[in-house]
Formats: C-alpha cells, sequence, structure tokens
C-alpha cells in the first residue's frame, strides 16, 4: 500500500509564512509566484499584504477586494483618480487604510475627498501635492481627518489661509505638513497652523509669501525639529532682528534661495537653536568669516550645503577651523573653492561622508589628493566639471576610498587606469562617467568585473565605449536598474541584447546610437519587464517592429521619447495598450498622420503630458 503523500508546507503555520513574504516584499514577481503555488498561498498572501503600489486606477476594484488588509495605498502611477475612485477606495478600505498617495492626480475634487476622509477614519498620511484644482472646500474636507499626522499639500495654489485654517482647527494631530508653492497661504495661515498644531514636526513653507510676522508663533512650537524656509523672499533682515523667541528642537533649516537674509538675520532667527544638525544655505548666503562664526555655535551640526553661494577664501578657511566635524559638505557651484581653501578644509572635517565639489573648475589633483587621504570614509562624491584635475588624481580613489558608493566623475578626465582603481570600490551603486573621453571598454571590463552592486551608470557621449564594455557591464553588474547610453555611435543591438539580461532595468536613455534597430529594442521589452522610462529620440532604425514587443511585455512604460524614430500610425496605437503610460514625446515623425495622432491619444487614456511637433509632419 503507497504512502500517504505530506506537504512540509502544512505544518508551518500562518505566522512563519508572513515572514516568509516580508523577505519576499521587494520582489512583486516573486510575490505573486508565491501566490500562484496554491489555495493556501493564494489566501495567505492576500492577507498578508499591507501596501500597494498599482499602475492601473481601472483594476483597483478587482485588487482592492484581492488584498483586503492594504493599509498603504501608493497611487503614484494613477494620474487619472476620479472622485468615484475615491468612492471605491472608501468601500473597501474604510478604517483600514493608513496612507494615501495622491500626488499626481487632478482629477478629483472636494467630494471624493470628502468620501475619502469620512470613511477611511484612521488616516495618518494624504499627499495631495500638484493638486493645482484643489481649493478651500477641499481643504475643509481634510479637516475631518481628525487622527492625521502627515499632509503634503505642495503646489496646491488654490488654497487659501481660511482653508488652512479650516485644517488646523481639525487637524490637531499634525506632525508634518508641507505647503510648497502654495501662493495664497500668507501668516495668517501658517499663524494658525503654529497656534493649534502644537505636535508638529516638520514644517515646510518653501515660496510662500511669508514675513518675520508668522515665525514667532511657529518658534513657539516646542516639537519643530524641521523647518524649510526656501524661497521666502518676504523675510529679511531687519523683521529678523525684532524676533524673541529661539528654536531649542530645531534639527534641519533650510534658508536656500533666501535673498534678501545675510549672516546677520540669520544669527537672529538660530539664536539658541543648538541642536541644530543639518543646515542649507544655497543659492543665497555670502560665504565669509562672519557666516562661518554663527556655524561655530552649533556643536552638533553634521551637513551643511553650500551651492551656489559666494565663496571666499577665508570663509571656507573659518568654516575648517570649526571644532566639530561635518559629515556632509556641498559646495557645488561655488566658483570661489581653491585647492589651498579646499584642502584646508577637508582636513579638518576628516569624518566626512558625503561631499560634492560640482563645476568647482579651479582645483586641481592637490585638491583630491587632500581629499581622498583625510576623508577616507568617504561614500559620495560628485565632482563633475572639474577640469583641472588630472588624469592620475582618479588613480587615488580606488587606493584610498574604496568605501565609496556614489561617484560622479562627468565630463572629467578619467581614463582607464583610474576606473581599474576605481573597481576597488565594490559598493558602488552609481557611477556617472558622461562625457569622460579617455575612458574606453578596457575600463569598463574592470568596472564590470568587480563592481557588481551597480544600479546606476551614465555613459552619455563617452564615444570610446563599445559594445565590448557595455556587454561587460551587463554581465558583472545584473543589479543594473538605469543606464544611459545617449549618443553612443559604437553602441549597436548587441548592447541591447545584453542589457536584456539586467531584469531590473527600470530606464534606459539610448538616445541618439544611430546604430540600434528594432531588433534590439524587442530584446529589452522581452527581457526588461520592469522597464519604466525609455527614450528612443533619434534612433532612426526604430520603427513599428519594435512597438509590438514594447506593447506586449512593457506593461510599466510610464515615460517613452520617440521623436525622429521611424515610427508611423501603427506603431504608436500599439502602444495605447499602455495603461499607465503618462509622458510621450513625439516630435518628427514623419510616419505619424494626424488621424493616427487622433486615435492614439483618445485611447492613451493615462496620459498626463505630451510633446509633440505638428508642423513636424
Amino acid at each position: 500500500m503507497q504512502a500517504p503523500l505530506f506537504n512540509c508546507f502544512d505544518f508551518l503555520t500562518e505566522e512563519i509564512i508572513f515572514i516568509i513574504l516580508d523577505h519576499l516584499n521587494n520582489d512583486p514577481f516573486a510575490q505573486k509566484s508565491f501566490s500562484l503555488t496554491c489555495k493556501a498561498f493564494y489566501s495567505i498572501e492576500s492577507r498578508h499584504r499591507r501596501t500597494l503600489k498599482p499602475l492601473r486606477a481601472e483594476l483597483l476594484p478587482r485588487i482592492l477586494h484581492r488584498f483586503p488588509c492594504i493599509d498603504r495605498l501608493d497611487l503614484y502611477h494613477c494620474p487619472s483618480i476620479e472622485d468615484s475612485t475615491l468612492n471605491v477606495i472608501s468601500q473597501a478600505c474604510k478604517a483600514t487604510l493608513l496612507s494615501i498617495n495622491l500626488s499626481k492626480s487632478r482629477s478629483f475634487s472636494n467630494v471624493g475627498l470628502s468620501s475619502l476622509v469620512l470613511s477611511c477614519s484612521n488616516l495618518v498620511e494624504i499627499d495631495l501635492s500638484n493638486g493645482v484644482k484643489l481649493n478651500d472646500l477641499a481643504a475643509a474636507a481634510i479637516a475631518e481627518a481628525k487622527n492625521l499626522e502627515k499632509l503634503w499639500l505642495a503646489r496646491c495654489k488654490l488654497i487659501t489661509d481660511m482653508g488652512i485654517g479650516c485644517i488646523a482647527v481639525g487637524c490637531r494631530k499634525l506632525r508634518l505638513i508641507c505647503l510648497k508653492w502654495c501662493l495664497k497661504i500668507g501668516d495668517l495661515g501658517v499663524e494658525l497652523i503654529a497656534l493649534k498644531c502644537k505636535e508638529i514636526r516638520n514644517l515646510d513653507l518653501s515660496y510662500l509669501p511669508i514675513t518675520e510676522k508668522c515665525l514667532s508663533s511657529i518658534m513657539q512650537l516646542d516639537h519643530l525639529e524641521d523647518l524649510v524656509l526656501e524661497g521666502c523672499l518676504g523675510i529679511d533682515d531687519d523683521g529678523l532682528s525684532t524676533l524673541q523667541q529661539t528654536f531649542k528642537s530645531l534639527k534641519t533649516l533650510n534658508m536656500s534661495n533666501c535673498q534678501n537674509v545675510t549672516h546677520v538675520g540669520f544669527l537672529s532667527l538660530t539664536n539658541g537653536a543648538k541642536n541644530l544638525q543639518e543646515l542649507s544655505l544655497a543659492f543665497g548666503f555670502a560665504v565669509t568669516r562672519d557666516l562661518a562664526k554663527c556655524l561655530h555655535t552649533f556643536s552638533g551640526l553634521q551637513s551643511i550645503k553650500l551651492d551656489g553661494c559666494l565663496v571666499t577664501c577665508s570663509g571656507l578657511e573659518a568654516i575648517g577651523n570649526c571644532h566639530h566635524s561635518f559629515k556632509e559638505l556641498s559646495l557645488s557651484k561655488c566658483s570661489g573653492v581653491t585647492d589651498e581653501s579646499l584642502s584646508f578644509l577637508v582636513k579638518s572635517h576628516k569624518d566626512l561622508r558625503k561631499l560634492d565639489i560640482t563645476c568647482c573648475r579651479k582645483i586641481t589633483y592637490d585638491s583630491i589628493n587632500n581629499i581622498t587621504s583625510s576623508c577616507t570614509s568617504l561614500t559620495s562624491l560628485r565632482m563633475e566639471s572639474c577640469s583641472l584635475v588630472s588624469r592620475k588624481a582618479f588613480v587615488l580613489f580606488g587606493q584610498r576610498c574604496q568605501l565609496l558608493e556614489e561617484l560622479d566623475v562627468t565630463d572629467n578626465e578619467i581614463d582607464d587606469e583610474g576606473l581599474e582603481s576605481i573597481s576597488r570600490c565594490t559598493k558602488l551603486f552609481s557611477l556617472k562617467l558622461g562625457i569622460c573621453l579617455n575612458i574606453t571598454d578596457d575600463g569598463l571590463r574592470y568596472i564590470g568585473s568587480s563592481c557588481s552592486k551597480l544600479k546606476d551608470l551614465d555613459l552619455y557621449r563617452s564615444t570610446g565605449i563599445t559594445d565590448v564594455g557595455i556587454t561587460a557591464v551587463a554581465v558583472g553588474c545584473p543589479a543594473l536598474e538605469i543606464i544611459n547610453l545617449a549618443y553612443n555611435d559604437k553602441a549597436t543591438d548587441a548592447s541591447l541584447r545584453s542589457l536584456s539580461t539586467c531584469l531590473n532595468l527600470r530606464a534606459l536613455e539610448i538616445r541618439g546610437c544611430r546604430r540600434v534597430s528594432s531588433e534590439g529594442l524587442s530584446a529589452i521589452a522581452t527581457g526588461c519587464r520592469k522597464l519604466m522610462v525609455l527614450d528612443l529620440k533619434k534612433c532612426f532604425n526604430i520603427n513599428d517592429n519594435a512597438m509590438l514587443p514594447l506593447a506586449q511585455f512593457s506593461k510599466n512604460l510610464k515615460q517613452i521619447n520617440l521623436s525622429y524614430c521611424s515610427v508611423t500610425d501603427v506603431g504608436l496605437l500599439a502602444l495605447t495598450g499602455f495603461n499607465c503610460l503618462q509622458n510621450m514625446t513625439i516630435l518628427h515623425l514623419r510616419g505619424l498622420t494626424p488621424n493616427g495622432l487622433a486615435a492614439a491619444l483618445l485611447a492613451c487614456g493615462g496620459l498626463t503630458k505630451v510633446e509633440m511637433d505638428p508642423k513636424g509632419w
């Protein structure tokens, strides 16, 4: 008699299977395979799923029925959410829903919001950024979310002080609110938030028409840790000098683009902010000894961003004399940075983890020598367009800074010897080599053989690279997600076939790659099912033959540029099956007719942006 068959999974509790599923959270294909194994796993996976990021709004009713325990719903990829859809969500999720992201949709109104808020009474996070049609009625609907803790209203330009006052009265538990570019909210609205929402930790007032009048109320927020005043031109030194309170709990302050504030006003605002850790003064302040003296008072300061500021050597040297050590320093586009001042600075701050010296065009080998010898724990270095740095400097990175995870050497003199050294940085996940004319396939071979964690590679206009180097990277870096091969005349279909094995590829730019054809792109479509962004501009040999595989396999495609390709009405209509396609550029498509364009646009219901040139037909 045959012994009965046992399934070992029958002995596992649901809790244990939940733990297994937790390890699959970052791989949707693995989750799907798991759920399709058997009916029991299908049911368990339905109850386990808590976060949902759908690509097609019309499938929401079925999806929400399939996953009844969702508490976080991210609709970023669904730009066509309407009131009726919010009603469906309200009925399906009810008190279970805690967080919803509606930042890409502009089709709903206060009616749908009201339904959502009243049914989903436990909502703690709502992102309504870019809701340019939302007005005070929508704000009044939001005010009914009594448990709300985080609210994003960036670019909700119709909401006024009255609307924000309703939110302040109704949402007393708010800890974070973003009002960036809400141009009709002034001092009154901000004061109401400060007076009624005493639990505020994060407050973004970027580009609001506010003055120092509302700052006194903000300073009375006992728990405020993160304050953004970027682009607040109504704040000036005279107004700040009248402030009496201090920011005792503040940890992060952003005063970028505050053109009417100098170190004098800055000192008035931050007097007593002993806990400050991160500071951004980009594109506004002059970096002088006086400003540096202000920074000396913040013993816990770890990050400072001075991008685009007028920098003096004496100012940088004074910052170097700070007794505490920074971990992040950004001097991007600071024209006054020299070898002497930068070298002094890095020697004093040896604990730096992130350094940005983009477009510091006066620095040479000496700066890189001092950076790499002093800051051996660097994880991120951005130095685009530092054109005076010699080739031999790039060898120092691999010798001294092997913890690098992010390196941007765009438009520099780096060569294959430098890449060979950099390949010792085995933790690299982002490498920018655009306009690096001295590198060849030999250098890329070193990267491909050692940097297996690489996810982002930029080879824009690096004309010495051929299929051989690209293939080496594709084989050695299977985790690749983003690659830019724009204007690489030596790349052919062989490059695309090799990249088709990178199953996580999300963004591919082959603009101006004249030797690639529909055959290579078809391989990409078949192999890279996660592709979301595709730039084919001036790929003249790509035609309708590639559009059919794209339509069949690249269901996640959100953005495509077909300008100057050989695609006709037939190919464009094939793409209309992309329900998540949001952005399309179709300049100078000679094979496209007005009727074909009209039919394609009518069929693509999710499009939010189309760039076209009817005169080019």
